[in-house]
């Protein structure tokens, strides 16, 4: 079941960047990386001092 949320959230997401404008989406899209990026360094950062 969850699996078919997240095609479906996907799907709803991908059709909202088709919609948008280039710099929209590029300003999204570098937000979204640029979190994915501090995310990973917090969990990297949290797993080594676990050890």
């Amino acid at each position: 079941m969850s699996l078919l949320i997240i095609v479906v959230a996907m799907g709803l997401l991908a059709g909202a960047a088709i919609h948008a404008t280039l710099p929209v989406f590029l300003a999204a899209a570098t937000a979204i990386g640029l979190w994915l990026l501090a995310f990973g360094a917090r969990e990297r950062l949290a797993r080594a001092r676990h050890r």
